[in-house]
């Protein structure tokens, strides 16, 4: 991944698909990944191009730590990398 200093809105959405091939390539992580956004194999290409989309892959995996620490071993990145990407998609009111 790019340095700190460089990592931007262009990487995080790069890390946020890197994390929903990472869920497709497992069924049981797909399978879930659909049951609780309510997407479906049909229209998850459609959705994919909605905005927020790459905020809610992101906010998925955050919520679960195995999912989290996994995909941070695939890809080479920091949990912390991910979370940041996640911030950086979906900036929450806690700096405010």
């Amino acid at each position: 991944m790019r340095s700190r200093a460089r990592f931007g809105r262009s990487e995080a959405e790069d890390l946020a698909v890197q994390a929903l091939t990472y869920l497709a390539a497992d069924e049981s992580r797909l399978t879930r990944f659909l049951a609780l956004t309510g997407l479906d194999p049909g229209t998850i290409r459609a959705s994919a191009g909605s905005p927020g989309f790459l905020e809610a892959v992101l906010d998925h995996v955050a919520g679960d730590e195995a999912l989290l620490l996994g995909l941070a071993q695939a890809t080479a990145v920091k949990p912390e990398t991910i979370m940041a990407a996640r911030e950086i998609l979906a900036p929450s009111d806690r700096n405010e």
